[in-house]
């Protein structure tokens, strides 16, 4: 086994002296416990001097190289090849007496930061909830977000948008600047009314939506309300003596007065349909995405939804339970059930996630275009940034 003590190097004074003196009394408290680190990774603003690792070392009682400057990195996804500079990962080898046959291959990750610093072309996506006030409430849409960005070239710029302040007055002005919406997941009835509204705002203006969890849930209310003319549709979950209600529990649960443990949670199986552009996004029959949630598309109401142009494009494999819709006649709309953000990763983007942005990308390549601004050639967008979304499904994939 081997210890790894992360530390904190601060500043001190006007002059900007680094101190020590944390390190040590840290240390010297793992050791009233029985613990004394073989490496200390110290976190500092500016990279530790020489004279101060050999402090560190001297006085905490560990070899010179065990002290690694972890200094503050412009971006999160910088700090694997700070570390590896640092020798941190040699060092774990040799201390665990690891065999290694080659230098480990950092290819796909150096690629992944030249596409972060070659990233200027900003894309605008509108984040509808209503915890934006804590933007950590949604870190792990806002990384997928950031991991589409990166793979199409595009600079994210987030757009906080509070779903108890749109309403049919105010969705305009306050989702005008998005080039994509994204609705992510959320329990309650706070804010839901403002949810729908960005759903029709998106519908309506084809800008590019995407629709998690509860963000599924809206726009099945949402198409219900204002293209099926169901008045008053809703969630049972909202309201429970809705005439349609388009968003229900299942009827296994129905009846249970103790709902612990009774979601639907982890990784299940969701079948695609071809020829959708989920389908084509994933390009797969079945994949395996994570779930957290109670509540189902009403299987009564479901075949009035898709006579009206709801296209079902997930399921699970008996068929029974909706897992992702869209429509077709739309640029980008797809909604899912299940939580794609879970599995994205920075250099594989989700592929709903992936394909929001590259939607998102090519409506403000249009819009650009449409004000007739004037670029010089060199400065067009490189055909991963500026890449359209297909009218057509099986195209869409490829992007």
């Amino acid at each position: 086994m081997l210890y790894i003590h992360v530390t904190l190097v601060p500043v001190i004074g006007v002059v900007g002296e680094q101190k020590t003196k944390p390190t040590q009394h840290s240390v010297a408290e793992l050791r009233e416990i029985g613990i004394q680190p073989d490496i200390i990774v110290a976190r500092s603003e500016e990279p530790l001097s020489r004279s101060l690792r050999d402090k560190i070392a001297l006085f905490c009682d560990i070899e010179p190289e065990g002290v690694i400057s972890a200094a503050d990195a412009d971006d999160i996804y910088r700090v694997p090849l700070v570390l590896r500079e640092e020798g941190l990962d040699d060092l774990v080898v040799r201390m665990l007496h690891l065999e290694t046959a080659d230098e480990p291959d950092l290819t796909e990750w150096r690629g992944l930061i030249e596409r972060i610093d070659s990233c200027s072309a900003p894309v605008t996506i509108a984040l509808v909830g209503k915890y934006v006030q804590l933007h950590e409430a949604y870190l792990s849409v806002w990384e997928a977000l950031k991991h589409s960005a990166f793979h199409h070239g595009r600079k994210l710029e987030i757009l906080w948008v509070d779903s108890e302040d749109l309403t049919p007055e105010t969705v305009v002005e306050r989702l005008a600047a998005a080039d994509g919406v994204i609705v992510p997941g959320g329990f309650g009835m706070r804010g839901i009314e403002g949810k729908i509204e960005a759903v029709q705002y998106c519908r309506e203006n084809r800008v590019p939506y995407l629709g998690v969890c509860l963000g599924m849930q809206c726009a099945v209310i949402e198409f219900a309300r204002n293209v099926c003319g169901m008045e008053g549709a809703n969630s049972w979950e909202f309201n429970e003596d809705t005439e349609y209600p388009v968003i229900d529990l299942l009827p296994e649960q129905k009846g249970i007065s103790d709902m612990g443990g009774t979601m639907r949670l982890g990784a299940e199986p969701v079948c695609l349909i071809k020829g959708t552009r989920a389908h084509a996004a994933y390009g797969a029959d079945v994949v395996f995405e994570r779930h957290r949630h109670r509540f189902e598309v009403n299987n009564e109401l479901r075949p009035r939804l898709e006579r009206a142009g709801l296209v079902v494009c997930g399921t699970s494999p008996n068929g029974r339970l909706v897992e992702a819709i869209e429509l077709a006649d739309h640029p980008f709309f797809v909604a899912s059930q299940f939580h794609p953000e879970f599995k994205s990763r920075p250099t594989r983007p989700s592929p709903l996630f992936r394909e929001l942005v590259g939607g998102a990308a090519h409506l403000r390549s249009e819009r650009e275009a449409g004000r007739g601004e004037e670029r010089p050639a060199e400065a067009e967008p490189s055909s991963a940034a500026a890449r359209p979304a297909p009218a057509d499904a099986a195209a869409s994939g490829a992007a």
